[in-house]
């Protein structure tokens, strides 16, 4: 089967990697497993700079969703998951990586700068991690009822933590029926919202496009008909009671339900909730447990406040997750790096 040229990036091999080659070579082919990192709305919000041995991640505010994302908060944390998408590869090819966040005050677009570093040895997590990349997936479908292992949550909770982030589990009935119940009330809120509506219609596309952004009808699980009428409804329709019963049910039967947070809520916190997320996302693909989002009690100020009550711990959401073990899904499209690198843009520390 012929695959989409959207779909390319995702036909990637280490054994192509130019081990003889210039750095810029190297940072070159490291940057198609960045890519590959998950993004809110498939945004794909980052560019990149090479010069020598480093490595800039700057945020695309062209693609910055406004009206669910005013701060550019899940747009830093996308940003994020792409620098330690980066970091992994850098490790799986035998170097090590240093790191400086926000390296230029004068310039809040300029997100990390990302050393190559010398000879680095590769670890058995390394290789994990680095094969789960083009194998992750944000997967929307019905997980199976299976529960995941204890093992691998508590492994899932110390990776998070390994970033300097956290990961909380919804364990017991109550606290579930509770943010579910946010959930579907965050829902209704956005969805009554016909703002929201035109900006979420503007990056859902048929299983056909030729687009290289957005999320696909086939990513989805709809149907044919849905799958083209699906931006023309959003904009029209408040579907929002419906949307929420569904999501409502899903987190309360999700074999996990867990919310990512970090004890500080500024940039900087962003990027490392980004980072966590990437981990945790990885490490649960090297077990063969999916996951996908379900962010809107976090996108909602007065729903999160909400969530952040009833965790009933120090720090702030960031994200709510639901993992479990599901079908394959095909991944979603990605802009080829030729697109993402910024030219002659010169930077001062």
């Amino acid at each position: 089967m012929k695959t989409s040229n959207t779909l390319k990036a995702w036909d990637i091999s280490a054994d192509d990697f130019p081990a003889e080659g210039a750095s810029d070579e190297k940072l070159w082919f490291m940057l198609k497993y960045a890519i590959l990192a998950p993004s809110s709305h498939n945004t794909q919000p980052w560019r990149f700079r090479i010069h020598g041995c480093d490595v800039d991640l700057y945020a695309d505010l062209s693609r910055t969703l406004p009206v669910v994302d005013p701060n550019r908060r899940e747009l830093m944390i996308s940003c994020g998951a792409a620098l330690f998408h980066l970091q992994v590869a850098m490790r799986y090819f035998g170097h090590s990586s240093q790191v400086e966040l926000f390296p230029n005050s004068e310039d809040p677009t300029l997100l990390a700068s990302i050393q190559l570093g010398l000879s680095h040895d590769t670890d058995a997590e390394d290789i994990l991690l680095f094969n789960a990349i083009p194998q992750r997936r944000t997967n929307r479908f019905p997980f199976q009822e299976d529960p995941v292992p204890e093992t691998l949550t508590a492994l899932l909770e110390s990776s998070a933590a390994t970033e300097g982030a956290w990961l909380h589990l919804i364990q017991n009935t109550e606290g579930r029926s509770a943010l579910a119940d946010l959930i579907a009330d965050a829902d209704r809120v956005q969805w009554s919202n016909r703002y929201f509506r035109q900006e979420l219609s503007q990056w859902i596309h048929p299983s056909r496009t030729e687009r290289s952004d957005g999320i696909p009808g086939y990513a989805q699980g709809v149907g044919n008909f849905l799958d083209y009428a699906g931006p023309f409804v959003i904009r029209t329709f408040d579907v929002g009671r419906g949307k929420a019963a569904k999501d409502r049910d899903i987190a309360l039967f999700s074999p996990v339900l867990a919310v990512l947070g970090t004890e500080a809520d500024t940039p900087r916190d962003w990027l490392i909730a980004g980072q966590a997320l990437a981990r945790v996302l990885l490490r649960a693909r090297v077990e063969e447990v999916w996951a996908s989002f379900l962010n809107q009690a976090i996108e909602v100020d007065a729903i999160r406040s909400k969530v952040q009550t009833l965790l009933n711990r120090p720090g702030f959401p960031q994200l709510v997750l639901r993992l479990g073990y599901g079908p394959d899904v095909k991944p979603t499209p990605r802009r080829r790096v030729e697109e993402l690198l910024v030219q002659g843009h010169c930077r001062s520390k």
